[in-house]
């Protein structure tokens, strides 16, 4: 590591939607990333901003502290805050970009806003000391996908990314939400989902796939096919579902990384770009990580598959994003709001 990067030490704050995340950064480099998630979401089978909020209010100070303790650094060795500006729910950004303000005027360092969304794309520049790395080159397409976002995002820069299609209404991750609840089967449903789906058969079920031109998604046809198709079962058998529950699952995932990966591929042959990356929470998917090896094999796509503790949100991802800004002194006033909605 050269000396610049071993003398920038950043704190890096995010707080956009349940979880509380604080990491350190020295350069390029994270040295810890703590995250502390609400459980109280889920007897409500979805996010509750008030309580998410107030839960923020609560973790913020003990996982910064914890974040610093674990990179064996204090606070006075801080060169600048990084935190989650938007899009994410108001009252959660509220509290990070609040206790980023304070720190940073009470320790008299600058401060970087990060837009979330390019925090994700970003995770794969993230590197940990003793580990082989190997971040895409630029340009590199990614298909970003997560509860509130499903979109194939053209990168040429840290800074100049590009929309090249994105969901018209349901993201991936929400449509997972939504039928595991449907299903009874808890919140967040991505992660049972994909749990069950390894038992079941992808074949089982036909559920309809939208036709939408361009590059763009929609999920909200399949949620309604879905939606339909255990209508008529359960009419028939009240006990269906729990009968059929993994190869529901299962065909049910494999119609969403269909979905997924159709426009992917030909957001490859549009642009000719064969850099392929993955990003966001429903990257932790295993047939959407397979469905990438997959297609890297039969296409040729050099592929980049973030490790599992980036996928989710956390602070990291964050950190990296205001090492870049940093070297470019793209500083941030104390008079920048959160925002709850933008493009990248």
């Amino acid at each position: 590591m050269d000396e610049k990067k071993e003398n920038i030490y950043i704190l890096a704050i995010e707080s956009s939607c349940d979880d509380t995340s604080a990491a350190v950064m020295r350069g390029d480099t994270v040295l810890s990333n703590v995250t502390a998630s609400q459980a109280v979401h889920e007897q409500y089978g979805g996010v509750v901003p008030e309580l998410a909020s107030r839960a923020h209010e609560l973790n913020i100070v003990p996982v910064v502290d914890a974040a610093l303790k674990r990179a064996g650094i204090g606070k006075e060795q801080l060169s600048a805050i990084a935190f989650t500006r938007g899009p994410g729910l108001m009252g959660s950004l509220l509290v990070g970009v609040s206790f980023a303000k304070g720190l940073a005027a009470s320790l008299g360092i600058p401060m970087v806003e990060v837009n979330h969304l390019q925090g994700h794309i970003m995770a794969h520049f993230i590197k940990e000391d003793g580990v082989d790395h190997k971040a895409p080159e630029y340009p590199f397409l990614c298909l970003m996908v997560s509860g509130g976002n499903s979109q194939i995002v053209k990168v040429d820069s840290y800074r100049n990314m590009e929309i090249v299609g994105q969901t018209i209404d349901d993201a991936a991750g929400e449509a997972m939400d939504k039928c595991a609840k449907v299903m009874g089967l808890g919140y967040p449903g991505g992660p049972i989902i994909d749990r069950l789906a390894r038992e079941g058969n992808p074949k089982a079920y036909t559920f309809s796939k939208p036709h939408i031109p361009g590059l763009d998604y929609s999920f909200s046809g399949l949620k309604t096919s879905f939606l339909y198709t255990l209508r008529k079962l359960v009419a028939d058998d009240p006990d269906y579902i729990e009968k059929h529950i993994n190869d529901l699952a299962a065909s049910f995932e494999a119609t969403v990384v269909d979905i997924l990966m159709d426009k992917l591929y030909k957001a490859t042959k549009q642009l000719k770009i064969k850099r392929v990356a993955l990003s966001g929470g429903v990257s932790a998917n295993t047939a959407l990580r397979q469905a990438f090896h997959d297609y890297a094999k039969r296409y040729g796509w050099e592929i980049f598959i973030p490790k599992f503790g980036f996928t989710t949100d956390n602070a990291a991802m964050i950190g990296i994003v205001g090492y870049h800004k940093f070297l470019e002194e793209d500083f941030c006033s104390m008079d920048q709001p959160a925002f709850s909605r933008t493009v990248i």
